[in-house]
């Protein structure tokens, strides 16, 4: 492993055309403009609104940056007031907020306007990843081991690969999700939690540690409802409008790795009642979401799903 670790990535990037590089999207063209296009090379969504001041002042600068890196990147502008569903759906919370996806991962992002400097060091980091001709980096293999060691059930082994990336490089956003993940697989929620606390605001921020946030969170309360599926269901059995017992069976559902019953279970409270208990539905779902990744099947099925009821 160690002999794995440490080396640099190859150079280079493929080219396109200047309309190519930066195009507007939206919930409708997110999978096509961004999770397709991001398979060949890495693709920065902006996230940004007509009346947000520190938009005005990131949008120009990351479109220069962008136009520079000669296709080495692509730029997808989102509208978060034209595509509401999609930015709840992926917590942004805040604009400007830029992810970066690469093979249809999130793989980097910040919150917030940057400087020029920092934005060229960004984009510079995605230009290598998706460097034409070029392997995945050391670390990068190292951490695809660790993530089919995690998804054998082999959460040692993972835990130690992680940990490995983690002497190389400590501020490696996916080591230190895949450590609280491990954690979590192994009913360790108090080590998870305690890895968490010590990540700084601006990692917490990072989708992949988002990701882990979120799956603690629902294992947590899932903990809680453990044991008590059956009651859940006899509730729901006799009085089928009980939404407090559909997202608490929810909750336990996708804890215990029943991922789609839990999301049908929160899609029918919304449907039935999209305000119930102050939209609680559906920001379980989005939790669901994040915790599953933007590309999960799952995700991608129970967004179309959520979106078609809203705009119903």
């Amino acid at each position: 492993m160690d002999q794995l670790i440490g080396g640099a990535p190859g150079a280079g990037a493929p080219g396109a055309n200047a309309a190519d590089l930066i195009k507007d999207s939206n919930q409708q063209t997110f999978a096509q403009d961004v999770i397709d296009v991001s398979m060949q090379v890495p693709v920065i969504v902006d996230f940004w609104a007509p009346w947000c001041g520190p938009c005005k002042q990131l949008g120009p600068l990351i479109e220069k940056v962008v136009k520079e890196a000669k296709g080495a990147v692509r730029l997808v502008k989102i509208n978060v007031d034209e595509s509401q569903a999609l930015a709840a759906q992926l917590r942004i919370q805040s604009i400007p907020a830029v992810y970066a996806f690469f093979q249809g991962r999130p793989v980097d992002g910040f919150v917030g306007a940057q400087p020029e400097s920092q934005l060229k060091q960004f984009v510079q980091r995605l230009a290598k990843m998706g460097a034409a001709g070029a392997g995945p980096s050391p670390v990068d293999e190292a951490l695809e081991q660790a993530e089919a060691a995690f998804a054998e059930g082999d959460f040692g082994a993972a835990s130690a690969i992680f940990g490995q990336v983690l002497d190389h490089e400590s501020d490696n956003a996916k080591a230190i999700a895949g450590l609280v993940r491990c954690s979590i697989a192994t009913g360790d929620l108090a080590g998870a939690k305690e890895m968490l606390e010590g990540v700084t605001p601006e990692l917490l921020k990072n989708p992949a540690i988002g990701s882990a946030v979120s799956q603690l969170e629902l294992a947590e309360a899932g903990q809680k409802a453990a044991g008590q599926t059956q009651q859940l269901q006899a509730r729901i059995d006799a009085n089928p409008k009980d939404f407090e017992a559909r997202h608490d069976l929810a909750i336990a559902q996708f804890a215990a790795g029943e991922r789609e019953a839990a999301i049908d279970q929160l899609l029918e409270i919304f449907k039935a009642n999209r305000a119930w208990n102050e939209d609680a539905a559906r920001k379980q779902l989005v939790k669901f979401f994040e915790a599953m990744g933007p590309t999960d099947p799952l995700t991608l099925a129970g967004r179309r799903k959520l979106s078609s009821l809203m705009f119903s």
